[in-house]
């Protein structure tokens, strides 16, 4: 018999993100995080006080990997275009590369402290890629007949969907990002 593998808080956050954005965070029990890990219910007490700890530092590593985008240095310099760029092209790239952070983050409805600081801080995301937005479109780098807020939720729409159909197979996660810039700023028609 394999001896049972120690657990730490990071990967028991990873189990339970796996378990949340199999079973959403709502359907998804404390039990069934334990079984997942194969170590009892008590052995996660130890780590964390409860489900919602264990959602909140889930969706916070989701919100920290978004604003470190925020912080490269392409995605601060340069013209607003291709900071928009850059940014697109790496919250999709990140969605594939935390995939059970983002699955959940995406998903979360609001409802307890945890989802709604979450939702906080995703709004305080998109309204600096607004921001961005309207400085390409007053540049004239980007259409400027589409509102900002509304081209924003349409591109993360885009990108945001892959935690619903992706599972590894034939498609990198570099190839899925550069195709989601593709779409979002050349479109689908060849010209």
């Amino acid at each position: 018999m394999e001896p049972r593998k120690p657990y730490d808080i990071d990967s028991l956050t990873d189990v339970a993100l796996r378990v949340f954005a199999e079973r959403g965070y709502d359907g998804a029990s404390m039990d069934d995080v334990a079984r997942a890990a194969g170590i009892t219910k008590a052995s996660i007490y130890h780590h964390v006080s409860g489900k919602e700890a264990l959602l909140e530092r889930g969706l916070g590593r989701a919100l920290d990997a978004l604003f470190a985008i925020l912080d490269e240095p392409a995605a601060r310099e340069g013209t607003a275009a291709s900071r928009l760029r850059h940014i697109v092209e790496r919250v999709a790239d990140t969605t594939l590369h935390l995939l059970p952070e983002l699955t959940v983050l995406f998903r979360i409805h609001g409802t307890s402290k945890s989802e709604r600081n979450a939702v906080d801080r995703r709004r305080a995301f998109d309204r600096v890629v607004t921001e961005i937005i309207t400085q390409a479109q007053r540049d004239g780098d980007v259409r400027g007949d589409i509102d900002p807020r509304l081209t924003a939720r349409l591109i993360f729409g885009m990108s945001n969907s892959v935690v619903e159909w992706y599972r590894s197979g034939n498609l990198t996660r570099g190839a899925i990002a550069r195709a989601v810039v593709a779409i979002a700023f050349d479109g689908i028609t060849s010209r």
